[in-house]
Protein backbone atom coordinates (compact mmCIF):
# COMPACT_ATOMS: atom_id res chain seq x y z
CA UNK A 1 0.00 0.00 0.00
CA UNK A 2 2.87 2.52 0.54
CA UNK A 3 3.01 2.55 -3.09
CA UNK A 4 0.57 5.40 -3.66
CA UNK A 5 1.05 6.81 0.02
CA UNK A 6 4.48 7.88 -1.26
CA UNK A 7 4.29 9.08 -4.34
CA UNK A 8 1.73 11.80 -6.57
CA UNK A 9 -0.93 10.34 -7.47
CA UNK A 10 -2.77 11.05 -10.44
CA UNK A 11 -6.74 9.84 -10.03
CA UNK A 12 -8.41 10.14 -13.33
CA UNK A 13 -5.32 8.16 -14.96
CA UNK A 14 -5.44 5.45 -11.92
CA UNK A 15 -9.51 5.58 -12.87
CA UNK A 16 -8.80 5.05 -16.74
CA UNK A 17 -6.02 2.19 -16.11
CA UNK A 18 -9.33 0.32 -13.76
CA UNK A 19 -11.73 0.49 -16.76
CA UNK A 20 -8.91 -0.50 -19.18
CA UNK A 21 -8.59 -3.54 -16.64
CA UNK A 22 -12.62 -4.04 -16.78
CA UNK A 23 -12.87 -4.17 -20.52
CA UNK A 24 -9.59 -6.00 -21.52
CA UNK A 25 -10.97 -8.80 -19.27
CA UNK A 26 -14.33 -8.99 -21.29
CA UNK A 27 -12.38 -9.05 -24.65
CA UNK A 28 -13.21 -11.66 -27.28
CA UNK A 29 -9.95 -12.02 -28.79
CA UNK A 30 -9.25 -13.83 -24.98
CA UNK A 31 -12.37 -15.51 -23.78
CA UNK A 32 -14.32 -16.51 -27.24
CA UNK A 33 -11.20 -19.30 -28.94
CA UNK A 34 -10.79 -21.37 -25.98
CA UNK A 35 -14.83 -22.27 -26.10
CA UNK A 36 -15.17 -22.75 -29.74
CA UNK A 37 -17.55 -26.15 -30.97
CA UNK A 38 -15.76 -28.95 -33.39
CA UNK A 39 -17.03 -27.68 -37.07
CA UNK A 40 -19.72 -29.61 -37.93
CA UNK A 41 -20.35 -32.01 -41.10
CA UNK A 42 -22.70 -30.06 -42.87
CA UNK A 43 -22.53 -25.72 -42.80
CA UNK A 44 -21.82 -23.14 -40.30
CA UNK A 45 -23.85 -20.31 -39.90
CA UNK A 46 -23.07 -17.17 -38.05
CA UNK A 47 -25.47 -14.76 -36.69
CA UNK A 48 -25.53 -12.25 -34.19
CA UNK A 49 -26.12 -8.89 -32.37
CA UNK A 50 -25.37 -6.38 -30.09
CA UNK A 51 -22.69 -3.23 -29.41
CA UNK A 52 -20.02 -5.60 -29.51
CA UNK A 53 -20.98 -8.49 -32.36
CA UNK A 54 -19.05 -7.56 -34.74
CA UNK A 55 -15.81 -7.96 -32.76
CA UNK A 56 -17.00 -11.50 -31.83
CA UNK A 57 -17.50 -12.10 -35.29
CA UNK A 58 -13.65 -11.11 -36.58
CA UNK A 59 -12.39 -12.95 -33.62
CA UNK A 60 -14.33 -15.88 -34.94
CA UNK A 61 -13.30 -15.99 -38.48
CA UNK A 62 -9.42 -15.96 -36.94
CA UNK A 63 -10.21 -18.65 -34.89
CA UNK A 64 -12.66 -20.59 -36.87
CA UNK A 65 -11.00 -23.73 -38.56
CA UNK A 66 -13.21 -24.86 -41.84
CA UNK A 67 -15.88 -22.60 -43.46
CA UNK A 68 -18.41 -20.30 -41.90
CA UNK A 69 -20.83 -17.60 -43.16
CA UNK A 70 -23.46 -15.84 -42.05
CA UNK A 71 -24.76 -12.05 -40.79
CA UNK A 72 -24.57 -10.04 -37.39
CA UNK A 73 -26.25 -6.54 -37.03
CA UNK A 74 -24.57 -3.88 -34.72
CA UNK A 75 -24.67 -0.37 -33.74
CA UNK A 76 -24.10 2.71 -36.35
CA UNK A 77 -20.27 3.21 -35.85
CA UNK A 78 -19.27 0.09 -34.44
CA UNK A 79 -18.77 -2.64 -37.51
CA UNK A 80 -15.21 -4.12 -37.94
CA UNK A 81 -14.53 -5.49 -41.29
CA UNK A 82 -15.17 -9.21 -42.25
CA UNK A 83 -14.35 -11.32 -44.69
CA UNK A 84 -17.04 -14.31 -44.46
CA UNK A 85 -19.12 -12.59 -42.07
CA UNK A 86 -21.27 -9.78 -43.01
CA UNK A 87 -21.63 -7.33 -40.79
CA UNK A 88 -24.45 -4.73 -40.42
CA UNK A 89 -25.75 -1.99 -38.71
CA UNK A 90 -28.69 -0.19 -37.33
CA UNK A 91 -30.22 2.04 -34.90
CA UNK A 92 -29.59 1.72 -31.11
CA UNK A 93 -31.20 2.56 -28.96
CA UNK A 94 -34.61 2.82 -30.35
CA UNK A 95 -34.86 0.31 -33.74
CA UNK A 96 -34.92 1.77 -37.36
CA UNK A 97 -35.87 0.18 -40.91
CA UNK A 98 -31.99 -1.21 -41.03
CA UNK A 99 -32.74 -3.07 -37.90
CA UNK A 100 -35.49 -5.00 -39.63
CA UNK A 101 -33.47 -5.75 -42.93
CA UNK A 102 -30.99 -6.87 -40.91
CA UNK A 103 -33.24 -9.37 -38.66
CA UNK A 104 -35.18 -10.34 -42.20
CA UNK A 105 -31.40 -11.59 -43.59
CA UNK A 106 -30.69 -12.89 -40.50
CA UNK A 107 -34.01 -15.20 -40.62
CA UNK A 108 -32.85 -16.23 -44.54
CA UNK A 109 -29.59 -17.71 -43.03
CA UNK A 110 -31.42 -19.74 -41.01
CA UNK A 111 -33.60 -21.08 -43.50
CA UNK A 112 -33.45 -24.96 -44.61
CA UNK A 113 -30.64 -26.08 -41.89
CA UNK A 114 -30.21 -29.68 -40.99
CA UNK A 115 -29.06 -31.11 -38.01
CA UNK A 116 -25.74 -32.03 -39.39
CA UNK A 117 -25.37 -27.98 -39.80
CA UNK A 118 -24.22 -25.72 -36.75
CA UNK A 119 -25.68 -22.35 -35.73
CA UNK A 120 -23.00 -19.78 -33.88
CA UNK A 121 -24.65 -17.16 -31.84
CA UNK A 122 -22.92 -14.60 -30.84
CA UNK A 123 -24.71 -12.41 -28.46
CA UNK A 124 -24.26 -8.96 -26.15
CA UNK A 125 -25.57 -5.90 -25.26
CA UNK A 126 -28.01 -3.85 -27.48
CA UNK A 127 -29.07 -6.32 -29.29
CA UNK A 128 -32.86 -5.88 -28.40
CA UNK A 129 -32.92 -2.50 -30.34
CA UNK A 130 -31.20 -4.24 -33.37
CA UNK A 131 -33.01 -7.28 -33.78
CA UNK A 132 -36.54 -5.90 -34.62
CA UNK A 133 -39.32 -7.95 -35.60
CA UNK A 134 -42.65 -7.08 -34.21
CA UNK A 135 -45.86 -9.54 -34.03
CA UNK A 136 -47.74 -10.01 -37.12
CA UNK A 137 -50.08 -7.26 -37.56
CA UNK A 138 -47.79 -4.35 -35.82
CA UNK A 139 -45.75 -2.31 -37.80
CA UNK A 140 -42.04 -1.34 -37.24
CA UNK A 141 -43.39 1.97 -35.49
CA UNK A 142 -45.19 0.16 -33.00
CA UNK A 143 -41.83 -1.64 -31.69
CA UNK A 144 -40.34 1.76 -31.79
CA UNK A 145 -42.78 3.27 -29.56
CA UNK A 146 -43.18 0.37 -27.14
CA UNK A 147 -39.17 0.76 -27.22
CA UNK A 148 -39.50 4.51 -26.36
CA UNK A 149 -41.84 4.02 -23.57
CA UNK A 150 -39.54 1.24 -22.03
CA UNK A 151 -36.36 3.44 -22.09
CA UNK A 152 -38.13 6.37 -19.82
CA UNK A 153 -40.38 4.13 -18.17
CA UNK A 154 -37.73 3.67 -15.10
CA UNK A 155 -37.88 0.15 -14.95
CA UNK A 156 -35.30 -2.33 -14.38
CA UNK A 157 -33.50 -4.06 -17.50
CA UNK A 158 -35.01 -7.45 -16.82
CA UNK A 159 -38.34 -5.92 -16.60
CA UNK A 160 -37.85 -4.13 -19.97
CA UNK A 161 -36.24 -7.29 -21.52
CA UNK A 162 -39.34 -9.73 -20.65
CA UNK A 163 -41.83 -7.26 -22.24
CA UNK A 164 -39.87 -6.44 -25.24
CA UNK A 165 -39.44 -10.89 -25.29
CA UNK A 166 -43.56 -11.10 -26.17
CA UNK A 167 -43.50 -8.74 -28.70
CA UNK A 168 -41.26 -10.11 -31.05
CA UNK A 169 -41.12 -12.99 -33.87
CA UNK A 170 -37.52 -13.63 -32.57
CA UNK A 171 -36.47 -12.89 -28.89
CA UNK A 172 -37.26 -15.22 -26.04
CA UNK A 173 -35.74 -18.31 -27.88
CA UNK A 174 -37.70 -17.65 -31.07
CA UNK A 175 -34.33 -17.10 -33.29
CA UNK A 176 -33.04 -20.30 -32.15
CA UNK A 177 -36.50 -22.47 -33.58
CA UNK A 178 -35.98 -20.60 -37.11
CA UNK A 179 -32.84 -22.82 -36.91
CA UNK A 180 -34.27 -25.88 -35.93
CA UNK A 181 -33.18 -28.56 -36.23
CA UNK A 182 -30.11 -27.45 -36.97
CA UNK A 183 -27.86 -27.10 -32.53
CA UNK A 184 -27.37 -23.55 -31.54
CA UNK A 185 -24.15 -22.71 -29.55
CA UNK A 186 -24.86 -19.56 -28.24
CA UNK A 187 -22.00 -16.96 -26.92
CA UNK A 188 -23.02 -14.44 -24.80
CA UNK A 189 -21.17 -11.29 -23.39
CA UNK A 190 -23.34 -10.57 -20.30
CA UNK A 191 -24.34 -6.72 -20.05
CA UNK A 192 -27.44 -7.71 -17.40
CA UNK A 193 -27.22 -7.76 -13.57
CA UNK A 194 -27.14 -11.40 -12.54
CA UNK A 195 -25.52 -12.84 -15.53
CA UNK A 196 -28.98 -14.38 -16.49
CA UNK A 197 -28.02 -15.02 -20.44
CA UNK A 198 -31.52 -15.38 -21.18
CA UNK A 199 -31.95 -11.92 -20.90
CA UNK A 200 -29.20 -10.36 -22.65
CA UNK A 201 -30.45 -8.84 -26.18
CA UNK A 202 -34.10 -10.56 -24.70
CA UNK A 203 -32.30 -14.01 -25.34
CA UNK A 204 -32.93 -14.19 -29.24
CA UNK A 205 -31.69 -17.90 -28.55
CA UNK A 206 -32.59 -19.17 -25.28
CA UNK A 207 -36.04 -20.36 -24.29
CA UNK A 208 -38.15 -17.82 -22.25
CA UNK A 209 -38.29 -18.05 -18.23
CA UNK A 210 -41.06 -15.21 -18.31
CA UNK A 211 -44.54 -15.92 -19.23
CA UNK A 212 -46.75 -13.77 -21.11
CA UNK A 213 -48.93 -12.99 -17.65
CA UNK A 214 -45.69 -12.35 -16.28
CA UNK A 215 -45.07 -9.97 -18.59
CA UNK A 216 -48.52 -8.57 -18.37
CA UNK A 217 -48.04 -8.33 -14.51
CA UNK A 218 -44.66 -6.27 -14.88
CA UNK A 219 -46.47 -3.67 -16.78
CA UNK A 220 -49.49 -2.96 -14.02
CA UNK A 221 -46.33 -3.88 -11.39
CA UNK A 222 -44.32 -0.52 -13.02
CA UNK A 223 -47.32 1.27 -14.58
CA UNK A 224 -46.11 1.60 -17.77
CA UNK A 225 -48.56 3.50 -20.19
CA UNK A 226 -48.75 1.22 -23.18
CA UNK A 227 -50.57 2.24 -26.65
CA UNK A 228 -54.19 1.35 -26.44
CA UNK A 229 -53.29 -1.64 -29.77
CA UNK A 230 -50.04 -2.94 -27.80
CA UNK A 231 -52.19 -3.47 -24.47
CA UNK A 232 -55.22 -5.34 -26.25
CA UNK A 233 -52.24 -7.54 -27.79
CA UNK A 234 -51.00 -8.29 -24.50
CA UNK A 235 -53.84 -8.66 -22.86
CA UNK A 236 -55.36 -11.21 -25.17
CA UNK A 237 -52.22 -13.71 -23.71
CA UNK A 238 -51.28 -15.14 -27.04
CA UNK A 239 -47.28 -15.39 -27.63
CA UNK A 240 -45.29 -17.67 -29.96
CA UNK A 241 -42.47 -17.01 -27.16
CA UNK A 242 -41.01 -20.88 -26.32
CA UNK A 243 -40.42 -21.67 -22.69
CA UNK A 244 -36.75 -22.99 -21.87
CA UNK A 245 -38.45 -26.61 -21.65
CA UNK A 246 -38.79 -26.94 -25.10
CA UNK A 247 -37.06 -30.22 -26.27
CA UNK A 248 -35.93 -28.37 -29.38
CA UNK A 249 -33.81 -26.02 -26.97
CA UNK A 250 -32.34 -29.87 -25.94
CA UNK A 251 -29.37 -29.82 -28.28
CA UNK A 252 -28.47 -26.39 -27.93
CA UNK A 253 -25.76 -24.81 -25.81
CA UNK A 254 -25.05 -21.71 -24.07
CA UNK A 255 -21.89 -20.18 -22.60
CA UNK A 256 -21.36 -16.55 -20.98
CA UNK A 257 -17.70 -15.46 -22.35
CA UNK A 258 -17.97 -12.48 -20.65
CA UNK A 259 -19.58 -10.74 -17.92
CA UNK A 260 -19.45 -7.57 -14.77
CA UNK A 261 -18.55 -9.89 -12.25
CA UNK A 262 -15.11 -11.01 -13.79
CA UNK A 263 -14.83 -7.68 -15.58
CA UNK A 264 -15.13 -6.54 -11.64
CA UNK A 265 -12.88 -9.23 -10.15
CA UNK A 266 -9.88 -7.66 -13.28
CA UNK A 267 -10.07 -4.44 -12.05
CA UNK A 268 -9.76 -5.10 -8.25
CA UNK A 269 -6.83 -7.05 -9.38
CA UNK A 270 -5.17 -3.94 -11.54
CA UNK A 271 -6.08 -1.57 -8.39
CA UNK A 272 -3.89 -3.95 -5.73
CA UNK A 273 -1.24 -3.87 -8.17
CA UNK A 274 -1.43 0.09 -7.98
CA UNK A 275 -1.44 0.25 -4.64
CA UNK A 276 -5.19 0.36 -3.59
CA UNK A 277 -7.11 -1.90 -1.44
CA UNK A 278 -10.40 -2.52 -3.82
CA UNK A 279 -14.00 -3.61 -2.53
CA UNK A 280 -16.46 -4.96 -4.78
CA UNK A 281 -20.00 -4.15 -4.14
CA UNK A 282 -22.02 -6.05 -5.99
CA UNK A 283 -22.10 -6.81 -10.17
CA UNK A 284 -25.65 -6.77 -10.25
CA UNK A 285 -26.78 -2.73 -8.48
CA UNK A 286 -30.46 -1.61 -10.06
CA UNK A 287 -32.22 0.92 -9.52
CA UNK A 288 -32.85 4.94 -10.73
CA UNK A 289 -29.68 6.15 -11.39
CA UNK A 290 -29.46 9.27 -9.40
CA UNK A 291 -30.72 6.94 -6.04
CA UNK A 292 -27.71 5.08 -6.64
CA UNK A 293 -25.76 7.59 -6.90
CA UNK A 294 -26.06 9.49 -3.54
CA UNK A 295 -25.80 5.73 -2.10
CA UNK A 296 -22.37 5.44 -3.39
CA UNK A 297 -21.88 8.84 -1.72
CA UNK A 298 -22.66 8.28 1.57
CA UNK A 299 -20.43 4.84 1.28
CA UNK A 300 -17.65 6.97 0.09
CA UNK A 301 -17.94 9.35 2.63
CA UNK A 302 -18.55 7.34 5.85
CA UNK A 303 -15.41 7.50 7.92
CA UNK A 304 -15.12 5.98 11.61
CA UNK A 305 -11.54 5.99 12.46
CA UNK A 306 -10.25 2.11 12.85
CA UNK A 307 -14.19 1.20 11.97
CA UNK A 308 -14.00 2.63 8.65
CA UNK A 309 -15.65 0.60 5.92
CA UNK A 310 -12.89 1.18 3.66
CA UNK A 311 -9.58 1.45 4.73
CA UNK A 312 -7.83 3.93 2.54
CA UNK A 313 -6.09 4.04 0.32
CA UNK A 314 -9.11 2.30 -1.35
CA UNK A 315 -11.22 1.70 -4.23
CA UNK A 316 -15.07 1.25 -4.26
CA UNK A 317 -16.15 -0.73 -7.11
CA UNK A 318 -19.48 -1.57 -8.32
CA UNK A 319 -21.57 -2.58 -11.75
CA UNK A 320 -25.03 -3.76 -12.77
CA UNK A 321 -27.43 -1.57 -14.96
CA UNK A 322 -29.30 1.30 -13.01
CA UNK A 323 -32.37 3.15 -15.40
CA UNK A 324 -33.30 6.58 -15.97
CA UNK A 325 -37.32 8.14 -15.26
CA UNK A 326 -38.08 10.25 -17.98
CA UNK A 327 -41.66 11.97 -17.51
CA UNK A 328 -41.36 14.80 -19.56
CA UNK A 329 -38.73 16.44 -22.19
CA UNK A 330 -35.05 15.23 -21.06
CA UNK A 331 -31.77 16.85 -21.54
CA UNK A 332 -28.43 15.16 -23.19
CA UNK A 333 -26.69 12.51 -21.06
CA UNK A 334 -26.97 8.48 -19.68
CA UNK A 335 -27.68 6.54 -16.82
CA UNK A 336 -23.95 6.99 -16.30
CA UNK A 337 -23.55 10.96 -15.87
CA UNK A 338 -26.73 10.66 -14.21
CA UNK A 339 -25.68 8.77 -11.46
CA UNK A 340 -22.38 10.31 -11.48
CA UNK A 341 -23.92 13.95 -11.24
CA UNK A 342 -26.07 13.15 -8.11
CA UNK A 343 -22.60 11.33 -6.37
CA UNK A 344 -21.03 14.67 -7.80
CA UNK A 345 -23.48 16.58 -5.66
CA UNK A 346 -23.40 14.90 -2.50
CA UNK A 347 -19.77 14.78 -2.10
CA UNK A 348 -19.59 18.49 -2.75
CA UNK A 349 -16.44 20.29 -0.87
CA UNK A 350 -15.21 16.14 0.33
CA UNK A 351 -11.52 15.68 -0.27
CA UNK A 352 -9.88 12.78 -1.05
CA UNK A 353 -12.54 10.97 -3.20
CA UNK A 354 -12.28 11.12 -7.08
CA UNK A 355 -14.94 8.75 -9.10
CA UNK A 356 -15.78 7.44 -12.49
CA UNK A 357 -18.84 6.08 -14.19
CA UNK A 358 -18.66 4.23 -17.36
CA UNK A 359 -20.45 1.99 -19.62
CA UNK A 360 -18.13 -0.67 -20.81
CA UNK A 361 -19.16 -0.18 -24.27
CA UNK A 362 -17.66 2.92 -24.51
CA UNK A 363 -20.88 4.82 -24.96
CA UNK A 364 -23.39 6.06 -22.34
CA UNK A 365 -27.00 6.80 -23.98
CA UNK A 366 -27.01 8.19 -27.17
CA UNK A 367 -24.09 10.47 -26.60
CA UNK A 368 -20.30 10.22 -27.59
CA UNK A 369 -18.80 9.58 -23.68
CA UNK A 370 -19.05 6.36 -22.22
CA UNK A 371 -19.41 8.42 -19.11
CA UNK A 372 -17.54 11.02 -16.88
CA UNK A 373 -14.98 11.87 -14.01
CA UNK A 374 -15.97 13.79 -10.76
CA UNK A 375 -14.53 14.78 -7.34
CA UNK A 376 -15.27 16.82 -4.85
CA UNK A 377 -14.95 20.28 -6.18
CA UNK A 378 -16.89 19.02 -9.51
CA UNK A 379 -20.01 20.93 -8.64
CA UNK A 380 -18.43 23.77 -7.79
CA UNK A 381 -16.64 24.20 -11.21
CA UNK A 382 -20.40 23.65 -13.03
CA UNK A 383 -21.54 26.45 -11.07
CA UNK A 384 -18.50 28.64 -12.32
CA UNK A 385 -19.15 27.79 -15.64
CA UNK A 386 -22.55 28.96 -15.13
CA UNK A 387 -24.59 25.24 -14.87
CA UNK A 388 -26.91 24.73 -12.19
CA UNK A 389 -26.02 20.88 -11.15
CA UNK A 390 -28.96 20.31 -9.81
CA UNK A 391 -31.45 21.27 -12.25
CA UNK A 392 -29.32 20.14 -14.82
CA UNK A 393 -29.86 16.45 -13.11
CA UNK A 394 -33.76 17.40 -12.62
CA UNK A 395 -34.02 17.81 -16.26
CA UNK A 396 -31.65 14.49 -16.88
CA UNK A 397 -29.16 16.97 -18.73
CA UNK A 398 -25.46 15.47 -16.85
CA UNK A 399 -24.12 15.87 -20.16
CA UNK A 400 -24.03 19.28 -20.27
CA UNK A 401 -22.94 19.64 -16.48
CA UNK A 402 -20.07 17.19 -17.53
CA UNK A 403 -19.12 18.62 -20.71
CA UNK A 404 -18.97 22.36 -19.75
CA UNK A 405 -16.19 21.34 -16.99
CA UNK A 406 -14.52 19.11 -19.08
CA UNK A 407 -14.93 16.00 -17.51
CA UNK A 408 -16.80 13.42 -19.67
CA UNK A 409 -14.84 10.15 -20.80
CA UNK A 410 -14.47 9.24 -24.17
CA UNK A 411 -12.73 5.96 -25.36
CA UNK A 412 -14.73 5.25 -27.99
CA UNK A 413 -16.43 1.77 -28.78
CA UNK A 414 -14.29 -0.89 -26.57
CA UNK A 415 -16.04 -3.86 -29.24
CA UNK A 416 -17.23 -5.35 -25.46
CA UNK A 417 -20.18 -4.95 -23.42
CA UNK A 418 -20.33 -5.92 -19.96
CA UNK A 419 -22.71 -3.16 -18.70
CA UNK A 420 -21.85 -0.50 -16.47
CA UNK A 421 -18.35 0.10 -14.64
CA UNK A 422 -18.27 2.46 -11.58
CA UNK A 423 -15.03 3.19 -9.42
CA UNK A 424 -14.43 5.03 -7.04
CA UNK A 425 -10.75 5.87 -5.37
CA UNK A 426 -10.42 7.15 -1.64
CA UNK A 427 -6.69 8.10 -2.03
Amino acid sequence: MQQCETMEINEREILKQLFKAAVDAADPKINLPPNLPKPPKGKTIVIGCGKGVAQMASVLEESWVGDLSGVVVTRYGFAENCKKIKVLEAAHPVPDENGLRATNCILEELEGLTADDLVIALICGGGSALLPLPPPNFELSDEQELNKILLNCGAPIGVMNAIRQHFSQVKGGQLALAAYPAPVVTFVVSDVPGDNPAQVASGPTIGSQVSIQDAISFVNSYKISLPTKIKEYFEKEITSVPSFRDERFLKNDVKIIASSNLSLVAAAQKAEELGFMPYILSDAIEGRAADIGIMHAALAKFKQDQNATFKRPAVILSGGETTVEILGKSGRGGRNTEFLLAFALSIENEKRITALAADTDGIDGSENNAGAFCDGTTVIKMRENGINPQMNLVNHDAWTAFDAVSELFIPGPTGTNVNDFRAILLS
